[in-house]
């Protein structure tokens, strides 16, 4: 077993807040923007993506 520990500076990054994706990365990762008042159940959101 090491004893061996790393001290930096650098707060750890659970820490730091995340860096703001690229607005294609966002979309490629979450989908399109969704309105706030939109109200959709499930299945209504399930066929809009297969469809």
């Amino acid at each position: 077993m090491s004893a061996y520990h790393y001290h930096s500076s650098r707060p750890h990054e659970s820490v730091l807040p995340r860096r703001p994706l690229d607005p294609s990365q966002r979309y490629q990762a979450y989908g399109p923007i969704q309105p706030m008042d939109r109200q959709q159940g499930l299945f209504a959101r399930l066929f809009d993506w297969l469809g």
